[in-house]
């Protein structure tokens, strides 16, 4: 009898950690630096805050990979992915010109104006932008469960993440709490696969 609930135990916690577990499995040997991601066709930057003097500053610093990524010629595009609506400051417009004062060209440059969840980005750009491969940008917390989605959705996905910690430590800190719950969302639209909130371009 002890042993069957040791048993039962040990299959509760690790069904109980499943969802917080798998990102980092389905992700792993795929985070890398900017000095090490394999080329890809395009890379892909996350949505974050935009404030009304322009990206807040983790999303700088998404942007600023994406520079380098560019600059570096291991990314021939770069998509950014947010929410463009006025409510949210218009981001990806906030994004491009970020981009594009930093020397990305404009013509190498899309924007998925309706990106408002992790998983409705990768899917967009799988069928509207046709992406089959992809660098995905964002910062370290989110990087695993970007990656396990893009793939989840059929990309074949590396990830560089911009390791924020040393420089937005209440934001970093909260990012990661907050995957807690993100990550259970993410392992039920892997399994429901939904359709994105918008399709359109």
């Amino acid at each position: 009898m002890g042993i069957w609930i040791v048993a039962a135990g040990v299959g509760g916690c690790v069904l109980a950690l499943a969802p917080f577990t798998w990102p980092y499995l389905a992700s792993a040997g795929r985070r890398r630096r900017v000095e090490t991601v394999p080329a890809r066709p395009v890379a892909v930057v996350l949505g974050a805050a935009a404030w009304p003097e322009g990206p807040s500053p983790l999303l700088a610093r998404r942007l600023d990979l994406a520079v380098r990524l560019y600059g570096d010629g291991r990314v021939g595009r770069v998509i950014v992915s947010g929410d463009n609506r006025e409510v949210s400051r218009r981001e990806t417009d906030v994004m491009t010109a970020y981009l594009v004062e930093r020397g990305v060209p404009a013509d190498r440059i899309d924007a998925d104006r309706h990106g408002y969840r992790t998983w409705d980005t990768c899917v967009r750009v799988r069928d509207l932008f046709g992406v089959r491969a992809a660098v995905m940008v964002t910062q370290s917390f989110h990087l695993p469960r970007t990656v396990a989605l893009a793939r989840a959705a059929g990309i074949d996905a590396v990830g560089v993440g911009d390791a924020s910690l040393g420089a937005r430590r209440r934001s970093t800190l909260i990012g990661y709490a907050r995957e807690l719950g993100a990550a259970l969302k993410a392992l039920r639209d892997v399994v429901a696969r939904p359709a994105p909130a918008s399709t359109e371009r």
